[in-house]
């Protein structure tokens, strides 16, 4: 078990000051087996004047935060602890009618199943359908597990990270042909990719630990980070991060999950003002960890 205290604060300014509309934030964590929510705080600049909880169509926790002054500054500052328990890839324990590839869900999950395994993205000459089938062992057995995992390591391995400033996500065929993008990129590549071969994939989003930066308030000891489940009989909602080629849940924190990537966004709102009156935004993300206080006596 470890304890992850992540530190968020998201920094719009303005040129002028301005009314804000309702903004709306993930950032509470899906509690569950393998990461139990310990604490959760909000704070903003200006004060806000309400905040309302919801859960929205996948379960998620959703704040919708109210204001009532103007301000040239918009600031949110979130922090999170929670105990995490890491499962392994060697832990995915699929039912034996699903250990090769294909396999078939049951009738009862198909209908839960079926929006998280239709393709969403235009691919007209089925490119990315191809590139998946590229992993299917012809002639022989293919291991599902291998398959998924074999995958993931493919975009860890042959594309190339690159920052974007254009907001949302690239749609996965320019991902593919560029062969490079974001997280959210490679995640959503992945579950397109998974969709082809007739499998339920869903986005997630939530924070990575990086080791080497523990303990840094300058640049951060993590990210605001995205990858992908794939729902493997027998296993269930199975995880997969392709940026950094992680099968399993090591060093991920789930705050959201969604059937496409704009359906889990961290932070949006807006503001009454003209485009020229923003001015900048900035992020700091520091995810750290501590030893679990143990009761001796």
């Amino acid at each position: 078990m470890t304890i992850f205290t992540v530190r968020h604060i998201t920094a719009y300014r303005y040129r002028r000051e301005v009314d804000f509309g309702e903004h709306r934030l993930m950032f509470r964590p899906r509690d569950s087996f393998d990461q139990r929510l310990i604490e959760a705080s909000l704070t903003t600049y200006p004060e806000q004047s309400h905040v309302r909880w919801i859960h929205d169509v996948f379960g998620n926790c959703v704040a919708l935060v109210d204001f009532s002054r103007p301000s040239a500054e918009l600031r949110f500052e979130t922090w999170i602890t929670l105990d995490h328990t890491p499962q392994l890839a060697p832990d995915i324990r699929i039912d034996e009618a699903a250990l090769t590839y294909p396999f078939s869900y049951d009738k009862d999950e198909i209908a839960d199943l079926a929006p998280a395994m239709q393709r969403h993205y235009p691919d007209p000459g089925d490119e990315i359908g191809r590139w998946a089938r590229r992993f299917v062992r012809l002639g022989h057995p293919t291991e599902t597990g291998h398959l998924l995992m074999t995958l993931c390591y493919a975009i860890r391995e042959s594309f190339v990270y690159a920052r974007r400033h254009e907001h949302g996500t690239q749609a996965p065929l320019e991902t593919l042909h560029l062969r490079s993008g974001t997280c959210r990129d490679f995640a959503l590549l992945m579950m397109e990719a998974a969709r082809t071969l007739g499998l339920a994939a869903r986005f997630v989003s939530g924070y990575v630990y990086v080791p080497d930066r523990d303990g840094s308030t300058v640049l951060g000891g993590g990210a605001t980070h995205a990858w992908c489940q794939v729902y493997l009989p027998g296993a269930g909602w199975a995880e997969f991060d392709p940026t950094n080629g992680i099968v399993g849940n090591r060093d991920l924190i789930r705050v959201a999950v969604a059937r496409d990537p704009r359906q889990a966004v961290p932070l949006s709102g807006s503001y009454d003002g003209n485009g020229s009156d923003f001015d900048s935004m900035t992020v700091q993300v520091n995810v750290t960890t501590q030893q679990p206080w143990i009761n001796e006596g």
